[in-house]
């Protein structure tokens, strides 16, 4: 949990595949960039495939981590940054699967606060991440507001 002045906040990164299964999520702290969060994300993109992020992930570090495995991150350019990338428009659209899976975990938060609240006996399943080209990383923020 990391501390503001708004008081307590959460980041949930999320890596999705083309389907907008969960793949990877990590939590971190709200003040901390997304940048160097992305790095567990970046472990479970499978070589070869298009990353989609926003303009929180371009970083030198990211592009060439993902070119590196022979992928394309197709991540908008910051407003500051003076070179410019390959970005398609078209591929970008398809980021809305990781908008998608977080509305949809927004709508489940009353399982998970049950889930939280002593029902621990219940098993999740998760995408184990086969198949699929297009991986997409984002993440919400989670106020204090889901403290007990």
């Amino acid at each position: 949990m990391g501390r503001s002045r708004g008081g307590l906040t959460t980041k949930i990164h999320a890596l999705v595949d083309g389907r907008g299964l969960p793949v990877c999520l990590h939590l971190s702290e709200g003040q901390a960039s997304d940048c160097r969060e992305a790095e567990p994300l970046l472990d479970a993109v499978p070589k070869g495939s298009t990353f989609l992020a926003d303009k929180a992930y371009d970083s030198d570090a990211i592009r060439a981590r993902v070119e590196g495995h022979g992928g394309f991150a197709n991540i908008p350019a910051k407003r500051n940054r003076r070179k410019g990338f390959a970005f398609s428009a078209f591929l970008y659209r398809y980021r809305n699967l990781i908008e998608r899976f977080f509305g949809k975990l927004k709508h489940a938060r009353g399982l998970a606060t049950w889930a939280a609240a002593g029902f621990t006996d219940t098993k999740f399943r998760c995408h184990d991440g086969t198949g699929g080209g297009l991986w997409d990383a984002g993440y919400s923020a989670a106020s204090s507001s889901l403290r007990r």
